[in-house]
């Protein structure tokens, strides 16, 4: 009789393992694509001081990063809302001259959960040009 409570304990585990009580994993999805319109100033004489940028655009979050050459400005930039952002840029990014590419990064959103979406990708926009004459 034991035998038998074993096994029957063994089928009803088993049984209940294969009925698809496990947890589903989701691929994340893309995220919203931020869109850069206009910067301003959009130029600056090589070696002056440092200044603020704005950068007006559409679809930036709150926690979008300014992107100068590629690199995250993360303690430089500040959220104004979905169509603005600030930077602060110090004297030496602006020592030199020549062109920068200016890029918007909007973070990636992790998942929400067991049985929630897969979260968002981190999506960049499109480059825009600021010069330093």
């Amino acid at each position: 009789m034991r035998i038998f409570n074993l096994l029957l304990l063994a089928a009803l585990a088993a049984l209940t393992l294969a009925c698809g009580y496990s947890s589903k994993t989701y691929a994340p999805t893309a995220g919203s694509m931020p869109a850069i319109s206009q910067l301003n100033p959009d130029s600056v004489t090589a070696g002056s001081a440092a200044f603020t940028m704005t950068v007006n655009g559409s679809n930036f979050a709150a926690k979008s990063v300014v992107n100068w050459n590629g690199a995250p400005q993360t303690s430089g930039t500040t959220y104004v809302g979905a169509g603005q952002l600030m930077l602060s840029v110090p004297a030496s990014l602006i020592a030199n001259p020549g062109t920068v590419q200016i890029t918007v990064t909007n973070p990636a959103i992790s998942g929400t959960g067991m049985y929630g979406s897969g979260g968002t990708l981190a999506e960049t926009s499109p480059a825009m040009s600021f010069t330093i004459n």
